[in-house]
């Protein structure tokens, strides 16, 4: 049997947003390289997401190893812009006391 080189596309799908997810799943490419960098080994990723098939999550690891710089500017960027989210609903609702007053809701005195 002849081995015969062939080209896979990387299983990645950019949405209307931006955000770059693994081919046919919910899954961000954030999570999985996320994981990976915390130590994860991708057998230990697709039992963590189970929709993922193992040969996504190698061709994902892959592509971040080749292409390092590229894509931790986009997982910076993608940071940078969670935490503008966040800060902007921080603004809105203040987080500091929120369990005193949900909890003062559900036993109101009195």
């Amino acid at each position: 049997m002849l081995l015969i080189p062939t080209v896979t596309p990387i299983p990645r799908v950019t949405d209307a947003s931006g955000i770059v997810r693994v081919s046919k799943t919910r899954i961000t490419i954030d999570t999985v390289i996320t994981a990976f960098l915390e130590g994860a080994t991708a057998e230990e990723i697709g039992e963590q997401y189970p929709s993922l098939h193992l040969c996504d999550i190698y061709f994902v690891i892959g592509y971040y190893l080749e292409h390092q710089a590229e894509v931790d500017a986009y997982l910076r960027e993608r940071q940078r812009l969670a935490t503008e989210v966040q800060q902007e609903a921080e603004k809105r609702f203040n987080p500091i006391g929120l369990r005193d007053r949900l909890l003062a809701r559900r036993n109101p005195q009195g």
